[in-house]
């Protein structure tokens, strides 16, 4: 059986960590996770933690763990994962231009197109126009 997760604060990070759970433009979780160091620092065990805030034990040894290695920082959320936009609001912009300005009509691979050839920006064709001109007026 491994040993127990224990942390041991000084003063200064005590006290920093009951501002931040007092601190109401922290997010929640954020919060709830400078409470459970508390508590475990004041000798509560890893399933009584869990028990307080009615999640899993693994939680709770994560923040542990997050805290021993990351210190204060890592008690946030991780930066969001996954694609980010690959056009600025300029491009829709630029975009909405050619549709007022130019007596033709496009399709949305047409737009994509264009947007690839004139603006370098690789935009799928799923962006419909009328979707450029809804969120453009």
């Amino acid at each position: 059986m491994p040993a127990p997760l224990r942390i041991i604060l000084t003063e200064e990070e005590d006290r920093t960590l009951s501002e931040l759970r007092q601190a109401q433009t922290v997010p929640y979780r954020t919060r709830d996770r400078a409470h459970m160091l508390r508590l475990n620092a004041q000798g509560l065990n890893v399933p009584a933690i869990a028990k307080i805030f009615q999640c899993q034990q693994q939680t709770v040894r994560v923040t542990l763990r997050r805290w021993e290695s990351d210190g204060l920082g890592g008690l946030w959320e991780a930066p969001g994962r996954g694609a980010k936009p690959k056009w600025q609001p300029s491009d829709l912009d630029y975009l909405t231009a050619c549709l007022d300005q130019e007596p033709r009509t496009y399709t949305s691979a047409q737009l994509a197109q264009k947007l690839k050839q004139e603006r370098l920006v690789d935009l799928s064709s799923g962006v419909h126009p009328s979707y450029v001109m809804s969120n453009n007026t």
